[in-house]
Formats: C-alpha cells, sequence, structure tokens
C-alpha cells in the first residue's frame, strides 16, 4: 500500500541545484513520499547511486524499486554512520526538504496538525521516547517558557508557560482539544490559526530536536560532500532558513569565519544563485509550498 502524500515542494529548483552527474552518488535526506527521489533517479545514468532517508516508518510504504536506490530508515543526523555502513565516504549532491511531511499533518492520529483532535504525539519517529505529551506535561516553567519562546517565536511565552503549569496541576492534558482549550485566551479570534501552528510548531521542534538535527546535518553534509559537490535545502520557517543561510555563506551558525593572511574570509561554501520561492502557480496547487525557501551551496 502507497501512502498518500502531496506533491514534492520545488522539485524541479530544489533538484536542478544538485547539478547532477550521471555516474554521481548522492542522498535524499527526506525521503516522504519519494516525488525528489524519483526525479534524481531520472537524471542518473545506470552508474549512479541514490540513498535516501526518512526515520518515519510510514515512508517505508512508498520505497522505489531500483537497483541504484537504498532506503535508510533512520534519521538524517546519522548521515555519516548510515553511509559509512554501506561504504560510502564521499557523495556529489545532497538534498534536503525540512519540514512535516504532507502525509504527517493528515494522519490525524499523528497530533502534528491543528485541524484534528489527537493525542499529544507531534513524533516524526514512533521510537522516540520523547513526545508532546511529555513536553507539555512533565517540562517546568523555564523549559516550557525556552520552547515556546525559542522555537515558535511567541513573545508571551512566559505566560504561555505559566498557564500551562497552572491547568496541568487540575489534571494531565492529553490531547491536542484540551492544549487548544488550555491556551485559547492567547487565540484571538482574527489570528487564531497562525498563532496556534506557532504554538505547535514550537512543541514539535522540542519534540524532535529540529534544530539540533539540521545543525548536525549541516556540518556532516559538508565533510561527506566532494568538492563541487552541491547542497540543496528547503525550509519552512525562518529558525531552518536562518541556519542554512548562515551554514551555507560561513560554514558556521555564530559569528564570522576566520580569515586568510590575505585578510579574505575562508569558507568551506559559494552560494549557488539567489534565494528561490514557489511561484503563484505551485502555491495554487500545493498550499504547502507557501512558505518553502531553496538556497544552494557548492563545496569548494
Amino acid at each position: 500500500m502507497t501512502m498518500e502524500y502531496h506533491n514534492p515542494v520545488l522539485l524541479k529548483d530544489s533538484v536542478d541545484g544538485l547539478n547532477i552527474k550521471p555516474d554521481g552518488i548522492y542522498v535524499d535526506v527526506t525521503f516522504g513520499g519519494g516525488g525528489h527521489s524519483k526525479e534524481i533517479l531520472s537524471r542518473l545514468g545506470p552508474d549512479g547511486k541514490l540513498f535516501a532517508f526518512d526515520q518515519d516508518e510510514d515512508a517505508l510504504e512508498n520505497t522505489i524499486k531500483d537497483d541504484r536506490f537504498v532506503l535508510i530508515n533512520e534519521n538524517f543526523r546519522f548521515i555519516k554512520r548510515f553511509l559509512r555502513f554501506y561504504n560510502i565516504k564521499n557523495v556529489d549532491g545532497i538534498l534536503a526538504d525540512l519540514g512535516v511531511s504532507s502525509h504527517q499533518f493528515d494522519v490525524a492520529e499523528r497530533g502534528f496538525s491543528t485541524r484534528f483532535d489527537a493525542e499529544l504525539d507531534m513524533r516524526m519517529s514512533q521510537k522516540n521516547d520523547l513526545n508532546a505529551y511529555r513536553v507539555v506535561n512533565e517540562y517546568d516553567e523555564a523549559n516550557l517558557k525556552r520552547v515556546f519562546l525559542d522555537y515558535g517565536e511567541l513573545k508571551n511565552a512566559p505566560a504561555i508557560a505559566r498557564v500551562i503549569l497552572e491547568a496541568r496541576e487540575l489534571q494531565p492534558i492529553k490531547n491536542t482539544e484540551q492544549l487548544k482549550t488550555v491556551l485559547s485566551r492567547f487565540l484571538p479570534a482574527h489570528k487564531s490559526h497562525k498563532i496556534l501552528a506557532q504554538m505547535y510548531q514550537a512543541i514539535r521542534i522540542e519534540v524532535n530536536q529540529e534544530m539540533d538535527v539540521l545543525k548536525e546535518f549541516l556540518i556532516q553534509s559538508l565533510e561527506i560532500l566532494n568538492s563541487g559537490g552541491r547542497l540543496s535545502v528547503i525550509s519552512y520557517h525562518s529558525l531552518e532558513d536562518r541556519l542554512a543561510k548562515r551554514f551555507m555563506k560561513n560554514g558556521m551558525f555564530e559569528g564570522e569565519p576566520e580569515r586568510d593572511f590575505f585578510g579574505n574570509f575562508s569558507v568551506p561554501f559559494k552560494t549557488v544563485g539567489k534565494l528561490i520561492v514557489p511561484d503563484a502557480n505551485e502555491i495554487r496547487v500545493n498550499n504547502r509550498a507557501r512558505s518553502a525557501k531553496l538556497r544552494i551551496a557548492e563545496k569548494i
């Protein structure tokens, strides 16, 4: 049975950005429905190779029967380790389509979507111990404040944290409807959906350690890319985009890179082209694309 996944975002631009060599080795670290992987395979010759990662067991239903293709059911924070398992030390291109897949949003019981009532879960991998229930019901006030401030970019994070603490003293907050009720005072009618989405995003990022995962992945991508190899990253919110942009520009997440003897910055990547966003037609066909940003870099 093939799981229902929506259209891959920025398909042509992101794969074009890899500048594919027919006999090259490539990695799609966010396999999902397999849309980007199929496009990469269509451009590879018989000696090319594609490895794909997806920690969500549902994605295994979409595996592609092709001798040039290997799907690895693991988090892409372990990209280097699992490629080594296949005796791969260097690759020619890596593609990452970050964020939650449409399938995960559409399966109510996963708890990702603001549209459904579901248990507080939000795990991208069912193997993870940490879930949304534990974040909401077990985190202390300081950590709840950190989650909503850092990952939801919500200015009233301290008040949100206090309200959650008060509510769970009476009874555990078990599902998304209860959480919405607890947080209702922070959801003015005219922008309730936007703020609720930011709250969900904050919890989801914490549950899945998305910022740490992205940093670990970017550092490893630099280590395993061949000189001239390409990195193509699609992000969906400012936190992800900021990390990708800084790393592609400086090879680091904070501060300035070192200068060489002549006073020039020593950087490991050169950016390819400008920021790419979906056109109106793609957004009309695929609403998930509306916040997507694509950045491409080449290892020097």
